[in-house]
């Protein structure tokens, strides 16, 4: 096995030995061809700005731009801007680029070209990217990339800029429509308390506290309607007493025999005027005592009512009967015979003013309990009508928490969006800083010398190989015996070696020389050519 795979080794060599003339004719060729290829084509120059995206050191808030969007977006943005048309029109004027294209193709061509075979824009790591131009004139080139960086950081402040304006824009008028549904929310709560404050759950205690106060003062004030009541019968029964032992006097002085005086004659028992008198203490004193357990509408009180009204009708008749000397004596036109009695005896007298005192005491309790009762019903329509506030505030206020918290989000983020417009303004916001200038380009990188050469002298190899593969396959002469003894499936008993005349020995050697010296002609016209182009600056290494 070893030794075919030497013998296989052995025939390539054979091979190559006897075709190296055709190998190393293409590789000369494709030598020369390379370098033609290299001089014809035009030089590129690549010079590369480096930039970094250097965040701000005062950050505003949550609303920066450089919270809200990564670097690479940032990049990817800018990049957009500054390879718009616009953007490279002006670059392109301004630097005078591709003279030739401009006068044979529309603008939009040359900007498209442009932007499609001489920018690159690289993200390194982290927060830095590289802003690299090609072009063929190394001091052009190296302006240019210059030029894009500024406009890099030209187009970061004034799109930053921008963001911040807008941001702080929609900021504050979403804080206004904000502002405004609160305030409209909080004016529809604040009429609706101030309609119903005495409604509100809020009051409800208050309310309820303020009830039972009522109710025990309603208590205490029918109390002392009650015991003022009470005393006034009892005054009254001592006014009826008085009289009847002023009527018993009378009578005991008439029995004597002595002089009685028309107004001692009023008081007289068998009077008309006095029966009409008891009658009405009597009927007035039933009647207060009807009050204490019946309303004014209870039958027997509209009859005690009746008598009563009839009773002082019937005075008023007697009283006017009496003669003008029983009224008084200083001539004073009084109306009733209690006005006589009143007059003459002081313990009567101050009897009717405890009555008359009473009387008011009453009248003045009675319209004080009608007031605490309209309290009453007023407090008891306020507490009866809570749940129904309630439930109307609850669904009036549901969505107040919600709109306030809003707000106040809004107003932070406000707050922050114009924190972030000022220091945009003053260029204290994240943005781009070059680190490193484009420099100027020292050699182009396109095309490469070595690596055409080499892909030269591959492809010299390999065309000359193919072709020596090639035509070795066409030959059908035998080298050795054994090709012969495979061919014919015969042993070969002997072989002669081959004889060379002196006259072909001579002819062999001047063919080796002449192709020696065209190999070495070749070779140092191509070592000629590259140091000249070399030594002028048509290659560079």
């Amino acid at each position: 096995m070893e030794q075919q795979q030497r013998q296989q080794t052995r025939k390539y060599v054979s091979l190559l030995l006897r075709r190296k003339k055709i190998i190393v004719s293409f590789v000369l060729l494709s030598l020369f061809g390379g370098l033609a290829f290299y001089l014809k084509s035009p030089k590129v120059y690549e010079s590369t700005a480096l930039l970094i995206y250097e965040r701000a050191k005062i950050n505003p808030g949550s609303m920066t731009p450089h919270v809200q969007t990564r670097t690479r977006e940032m990049i990817a943005t800018l990049t957009q801007q500054v390879t718009s048309r616009s953007s490279l029109e002006a670059i392109i004027k301004q630097f005078n680029l591709y003279p030739g294209a401009r006068r044979k193709l529309p603008m939009e061509d040359v900007v498209d070209f442009m932007r499609s075979n001489n920018i690159i824009i690289k993200p390194e790591k982290g927060d830095v990217f590289e802003v690299t131009f090609q072009g063929q004139k190394p001091q052009q080139v190296m302006q240019v990339a210059n030029a894009l960086a500024a406009k890099f950081i030209e187009e970061n402040l004034r799109y930053r800029e921008e963001r911040a304006t807008e941001t702080s824009a929609y900021a504050s008028d979403e804080m206004k429509i904000s502002q405004a549904t609160l305030s409209k929310k909080e004016a529809a709560m604040r009429d609706y308390k101030l309609k119903y404050y005495n409604e509100m759950p809020q009051q409800f205690q208050s309310n309820m506290t303020r009830l039972n106060a009522l109710q025990n003062q309603l208590q205490k004030n029918a109390d002392s309607i009650q015991n003022l009541e009470r005393t006034k019968v009892m005054i009254q029964e001592q006014i009826t007493k008085r009289k009847d032992a002023l009527n018993q006097l009378t009578m005991q002085a008439q029995q004597l025999g002595g002089t009685i005086s028309p107004s001692d004659q009023a008081l007289n028992a068998d009077s008309p005027l006095a029966s009409v008198i008891n009658n009405i203490n009597r009927s007035k004193a039933a009647l207060s005592n009807l009050l204490l357990r019946y309303t004014s509408r209870h039958p027997e009180v509209k009859r005690l009512k009746k008598k009563l009204a009839e009773l002082e009708k019937k005075k008023a008749e007697l009283e006017k009967e009496m003669p003008p000397s029983a009224t008084g004596k200083n001539g004073a036109n009084q109306n009733s015979t209690d006005s006589i009695l009143y007059s003459r005896d002081k313990q009567l007298s101050q009897l009717y003013l405890q009555l008359t005192e009473a009387s008011f005491n009453i009248k003045l309790m009675r319209k004080n309990g009608k007031d605490i009762q309209k309290q009453i019903k007023q407090y008891q329509k306020w507490i009866a009508k809570t749940p129904v506030r309630e439930a109307e505030w609850t669904a009036l206020t549901r969505d107040y928490k919600q709109l306030y918290d809003h707000f106040q989000k809004l107003l932070v983020r406000n707050l922050e969006a114009e924190s972030a417009q000022s220091l945009e303004r003053r260029q204290k916001g994240s943005q781009f800083k070059i680190v490193d200038s484009a420099f100027y380009p020292g050699k182009p990188t396109k095309p490469d010398f070595r690596r055409i050469m080499f892909v030269a002298l591959g492809l010299g190899l390999a065309l000359g190989g193919g072709l020596a593969l090639f035509l070795e396959m066409g030959d059908t002469s035998f080298r050795d015996a054994e090709d012969l003894e495979n061919f014919l499936d015969l042993p070969v008993v002997c072989s002669l070696p081959l004889i060379v005349s002196e006259k072909e020995k001579k002819l062999s050697r001047l063919k080796a020389i002449g192709w020696f010296t065209f190999f070495l002609i070749g070779l140092a016209a191509l070592t000629a050519v590259i140091l000249h182009y070399y030594n002028n600056g048509r290659i560079i290494l």
